[in-house]
């Protein structure tokens, strides 16, 4: 009788996790890549937006004569809480971002941090045209003290 020469064919499972570890470490790779450039994303929504406000501003203005429109409201029917919610900006596409608005009835500054950069940045609008990236203390974030407290500005500026 003759005997038959029987091969195998597939992978041994040694093989398999080899290119499962392979895959997996590619994926760890871009996935790091990937989150840096949502980020990135996000801060041009963010400064596009931000930048809106301008345009918002000097309609706000013209509509009501002053930044400040009722002050007896609460909370106080004004640019920044018309255009903003419990502090952050109704379009912004992160509720994690630290956001803030100042103004007064001449004036008015907002800000927000980026997410892409040291978390110490944000970016600034105000009344006054300015757009800019500012750079503030680690653990400050964007609160009344970084602007002015006459004129209610950029850092900065």
């Amino acid at each position: 009788m003759q005997k038959k020469n029987i091969t195998k064919k597939g992978f041994t499972i040694i093989e398999l996790i080899v290119v499962i570890a392979i895959i997996a470490v590619l994926a760890a790779i871009v996935l790091v890549n990937v989150t840096v450039y949502i980020n990135k994303g996000k801060d041009a929504s963010i400064q596009g937006n931000m930048a809106t406000l301008m345009a918002n501003g000097a309609v706000y203005y013209d509509t009501n004569k002053s930044y400040v429109k009722d002050s007896t409201t609460t909370p106080p029917s004004d640019f920044c809480n018309d255009n903003f919610v419990l502090g952050k900006p109704i379009f912004d596409n992160d509720p994690a971002a630290d956001k803030l608005c100042n103004n007064t009835p001449t004036a008015w500054a907002a800000c927000s941090t980026l997410l892409s950069a040291d978390p110490a940045a944000y970016w600034c609008v105000d009344s006054t045209g300015t757009k800019k990236q500012e750079t503030i203390a680690s653990g400050v974030g964007c609160d009344a003290t970084n602007f002015s407290s006459t004129v209610t500005k950029c850092p900065g500026t």
